[in-house]
């Protein structure tokens, strides 16, 4: 019965469909939410990393605070970027 069934093309098939071209763009922005997101929420297992990266200064919960909500923002950014195909 379903195989029967026959699609018919109608247009471009990537439209509104985010194509493999910018797969590297889609982790970019997955990286940076789950970075964010995990900062806002566990700082405390993040700080040793946050201690490596801002090498000559301590890192505090003010600074793993704002890096979050900046790498959230990142990542909007880069997702508005990537639905309006900006290049």
């Amino acid at each position: 019965m379903y195989a029967s069934v026959r699609f018919q093309y109608r247009g471009n098939p990537t439209n509104g469909i985010v194509s493999m071209n910018s797969l590297e763009l889609c982790l970019i922005v997955q990286v940076c939410l789950a970075f964010g997101v995990a900062g806002l929420f566990w700082p405390d297992k993040l700080r040793p990393l946050f201690d490596v990266l801002m090498f000559p200064w301590a890192a505090n919960y003010r600074a793993i605070r704002a890096n979050s909500i900046a790498a959230i923002g990142l990542s909007l950014v880069l997702f508005v970027r990537l639905l309006t195909g900006i290049s």
